[in-house]
């Protein structure tokens, strides 16, 4: 496997880019090495500056749905940015992908687009302290909901990774009132809610934790925490950024029978551009401005280009898209466990539609603390033997892996068949 010119790119990025990134995670601090630079993608695959081909598994941290360079996807943007790629002011698709999204999610009757997912939780939080005229927030170790401060108290994603209890630069004060409790701890939540309730503003949760390693909610939790909002009068907030159109047409809520107060989403909604929103009932949404009290505003909030590649990318959604993403997840889940089983390597796989956690931990895993019990070495060894073997998994064992439509089932045997290869020798 060639190096040399991502050895070169990123000597040159340290020296004027915050550890040579843009995001932490790309820095390759948890498996160690250079980071890869890509220089181009197509379908499942990328290519690196070297020269060297991958079968990609984390689809722009599962924004990419249908894969990369989606002729669709691409020939609709293009079209539309020859009219303009900036305006500061309303567009068609704008609109068109703001219907599609209230009409597949049922819990959205409103939304408003921003540009990140941490726009879209600070934006949320904010309206429902203005709707519940109550300042705390409750929220769940090891979900990830941005680097907003009041989310970065035992948050997943970078902060597991690098194992970071918090934030520097973020006051007692942005935190005095989070409330933070274990994830699938129907008993913390409701402990939490009889201390707390009466100035709890919200609840905010990944309806599948996808930050910290893929763990799916227990039977129950999810339906007692929409319990004890709704019997507090808190809201609840699902944070969708990952799950929304990843784990089906409704995203987790969905799939769960939940239906949230309000929900963030991004990631898909983009098809591949930077992009973020906001949703929920009518009466809630109206707190914001111009509507209502609440202020949020953004320069590129509703950007044409983003909301072309996002409307192009839900409309090629087709009915068959979710049981293929089964499929072809389902058969990595298996391949990675028989490789597993055969090595004599003790892993825990979970799986939710499209997104597969692999934990180097007999398990189970249900909670940020058992996750934690991974071993991060032992997954870092993994990673650079499947990248020798032409698979890219996430460059860090509190991620997830991602299935796209582009994965061919060639693509998931040849996988497994690197995984086994991998094992056997790290087995040893």
């Amino acid at each position: 496997m060639k190096q040399r010119r991502s050895v070169g790119l990123y000597s040159r990025a340290t020296k004027v880019m915050v550890g040579g990134v843009s995001s932490p995670v790309r820095a390759f601090r948890s498996v160690g090495g250079t980071p890869k630079f890509i220089a181009r993608g197509k379908g499942a695959r990328i290519w690196d500056a070297d020269g060297n081909r991958y079968v990609d598994y984390v689809c722009s941290w599962g924004a990419l749905i249908h894969g990369h360079a989606d002729g669709r996807i691409a020939a609709y943007v293009t079209q539309r940015m020859k009219n303009g790629t900036s305006f500061g002011a309303p567009t068609e698709d704008e609109v068109l992908l703001a219907e599609n999204i209230c009409r597949s999610v049922p819990s959205i009757e409103k939304v408003r687009f921003v540009n990140s997912g941490t726009e879209a939780t600070m934006s949320a939080l904010r309206v429902a302290r203005g709707y519940t005229k109550r300042n705390k927030v409750l929220k769940f170790e090891g979900c990830y909901h941005g680097h907003a401060d009041p989310f970065l108290t035992k948050a997943g994603s970078g902060m597991a990774t690098l194992d970071l209890p918090t934030s520097a630069g973020v006051t007692p004060g942005s935190v005095a009132d989070t409330v933070t409790v274990p994830y699938n701890d129907v008993g913390a939540v409701e402990e939490a809610f009889r201390k707390e309730g009466s100035g709890i503003a919200a609840a905010i949760v990944e309806p599948v934790a996808g930050n910290m390693g893929v763990v799916p909610p227990e039977r129950g939790f999810l339906q007692a925490l929409r319990r004890a909002c709704s019997d507090s009068g808190s809201l609840l907030i699902f944070d969708e950024v990952i799950t929304g159109f990843r784990v089906g047409p409704q995203g987790a809520q969905g799939a769960f029978g939940i239906k949230p107060d309000l929900t963030t989403l991004g990631k898909v909604i983009g098809g591949g551009f930077p992009v973020g929103a906001y949703g929920g009932r009518k009466e809630v949404m109206e707190m914001v401005s111009p509507e209502g009290p609440v202020y949020q505003a953004g320069t590129l909030s509703g950007n044409p280009v983003a909301m072309a590649a996002g409307l192009k990318a839900l409309e090629l959604i087709g009915s068959g898209s979710y049981s293929l993403l089964e499929k072809r997840a389902s058969a990595l889940e298996e391949g990675l466990r028989s490789a597993a089983e055969a090595a004599g390597v003790d892993v825990t796989l979970s799986r939710v539609g499209s997104m597969l956690g692999l934990f180097f931990t007999a398990g189970p895993v249900r909670n940020f603390a058992e996750a934690k019990k991974t071993d991060a070495k032992l997954y870092g060894r993994f990673f650079w033997r499947m990248l020798e073997e032409g698979a890219y998994l996430p460059p860090s064992a509190f991620e997830t892996i991602f299935v796209s439509l582009a994965h061919t089932e060639a693509d998931i045997g040849r996988t497994a068949a690197a995984a086994a290869k991998s094992l056997e020798v790290l087995g040893h």
